[in-house]
């Protein structure tokens, strides 16, 4: 209910969100008793209510905020789907979304959690869906989808309506499909998977190509 969502952004109020340099983490200063912070991208935290559980509250940076109605807007063109979650209410600074249960694959990657195919079929098929409503399915990656109950659940729309390919889905299910038998069922630790990703992010400097950045992740991996 709304009367819900309003007492946690009481709580939100007293949060505050700032970007950072070269594509990294927010950083979230301030601090609530009944607000978690359950997500963290380089635009916004998404935090968890006591006072309702049963939504998520997905506050911006201060230089981010314009992008509170483009994703609103996303939401709404996309409508009702098994494959992302509810948009309820959109406002200033944050979004109302439906809190959702599940690991993002990039926890099932440092836990050792099995990620089945159904998942990377569930995104191919979430992404033939989003083009079918108009949009553009960009900026899918291991920390904007969750494995839930063996499925995929995508976060994370506010790009959809840039145009171009990141390839950020396409390198992701590449991996899955070469190399992630090399480390199902094994946790791998979080300081390889974060140089990993921070490397991808500055692939184009480094590597004339993303198998040479596969090489070079590997080399590491089987050093560690």
């Amino acid at each position: 209910m709304e009367s819900d969502w309003n007492i946690a952004a009481n709580s939100l109020s007293k949060i505050n969100v700032f970007s950072n340099p070269d594509n990294e983490p927010v950083t979230i200063s301030g601090d609530t008793d009944d607000l978690k912070c359950i997500g963290v991208g380089t635009d916004a935290a998404v935090f968890g209510s006591l006072c309702a559980p049963a939504y998520a509250f997905k506050k911006y940076a201060k230089d981010k905020v314009a992008k509170v109605k483009i994703e609103a807007d996303v939401y709404r063109i996309l409508g009702d789907s098994p494959f992302f979650s509810t948009c309820f209410a959109s406002y200033d600074e944050y979004l109302v979304l439906s809190y959702e249960e599940g690991k993002t694959l990039f926890d099932c990657i440092l836990q050792g959690i099995h990620i089945p195919e159904q998942v990377i079929n569930d995104v191919e098929d979430a992404r033939e869906y989003v083009r079918n409503k108009g949009l553009n399915p960009r900026d899918i990656h291991l920390k904007n989808i969750l494995l839930q109950n063996g499925r995929a659940k995508i976060l994370d729309v506010s790009e959809y309506v840039l145009p171009g390919n990141d390839f950020r889905w396409e390198h992701l299910k590449k991996g899955y499909e070469e190399y992630y038998h090399l480390i199902d069922g094994s946790s791998v630790p979080f300081w390889l998977v974060e140089t990993t990703r921070k490397w991808y992010n500055q692939r184009n400097k480094y590597f004339s190509s993303f198998d040479e950045f596969i090489k070079m992740v590997l080399k590491i991996l089987y050093k560690k």
